[in-house]
């Protein structure tokens, strides 16, 4: 096969172990920085140029796009799937679970396990922080920017007052945000899922840094092998189900009343977990590539 990998960085080890596990299987692996590339949307055939060429006789594309350029380089995806290149995952689902309040809403709607959620915008007065955590049952909570990422913008209100004012000050600064009950029993520790092709390849356990409730690698956490429930593992093949995602990292909480679902990423980093389990995540990512890039077999079919 012939692969397009969508990445502004092609130094980093997700993007290094997914080159090599490709040559390894005899595949060839272009890497594209989609911010470089533009498209040629006014032709009778589409056309994406990068470089000073056209890119042409791609079977698939692996995007990993960035959350800060989510809107330009789902664009590009979006071209290659209407030039007939097989998405790893498609424009529609990456744009899906970029928006983390859509997200939530699907979740909820098919039954998948969530933390208590509020949703806000102009949160500036007192009685409507109040009303929040009345809705939640009250501190501590979790109060996080809709536009977060990597644990940035995630903050901890333990007490009623300290979480007013924060829900407050985030209110004066005209933005969106998520206000979401604390689990508690989790003990500052969170189960990513890698999900390939509906099923579970690999599971860590990560843990933030003492006196962080943040789990986040990238924040000072650390990861460690997990074996995960019967329930983690259908809550996290539902999860990407749902939204429509063929690889993703689903990242869940062992709540009391079981696994509850903080978010599913699309681009998920592959450094943690395959140094934590050993297993080979970047292999099963080419191995499905390998069974189910089909020409046109995307919704976008040149349709839009």
């Amino acid at each position: 096969m012939k692969i397009a990998l969508m990445c502004r960085n092609a130094e980093l080890y997700s993007h290094k172990r997914l080159v090599e596990a490709a040559e390894q299987r005899g595949h060839e692996i272009v890497v594209v920085n989609h911010l470089r590339c533009f498209i040629d949307i006014a032709a009778n055939d589409p056309e994406i140029h990068y470089q000073g060429r056209s890119l042409t006789g791609f079977d698939a594309v692996i995007p990993r796009i960035g959350a800060s350029v989510t809107f330009f380089g789902t664009a590009v995806l979006r071209q290659f799937e209407v030039m007939g290149v097989y998405p790893l995952n498609e424009s529609v689902a990456v744009s899906r679970s970029r928006d983390k309040l859509r997200s939530l809403q699907l979740l909820s709607r098919k039954g998948v396990g969530l933390p208590t959620t509020v949703f806000a915008h102009r949160t500036g007065s007192s009685g409507t922080a109040a009303k929040i955590l009345e809705i939640l049952g009250g501190a501590p909570v979790v109060i996080k920017l809709l536009e977060g990422t990597q644990g940035i913008g995630v903050v901890l209100g333990e007490t009623t007052r300290s979480a007013e004012s924060i829900i407050q000050a985030f209110g004066g600064v005209d933005t969106n945000i998520l206000v979401q009950q604390f689990v508690k029993e989790a003990n500052g520790e969170d189960i990513r899922c890698l999900v390939v092709g509906g099923k579970v390849v690999a599971a860590m356990k990560r843990t933030g840094k003492e006196g962080d409730f943040r789990s986040n690698l990238h924040q000072g956490g650390k990861a460690t092998p997990v074996r995960i429930s019967p329930a983690e593992r259908a809550t996290a093949v539902k999860a990407a189900k749902v939204m429509g995602l063929n690889v993703c990292g689903v990242d869940m909480l062992r709540s009391d009343t079981g696994p509850v679902v903080m978010e599913v990423n699309s681009s998920p980093g592959l450094e943690g977990v395959e140094r934590a389990t050993g297993k080979d995540v970047a292999g099963s990512i080419i191995e499905f590539l390998e069974k189910n890039a089909r020409p046109h077999r995307t919704r976008t079919k040149g349709k839009g």
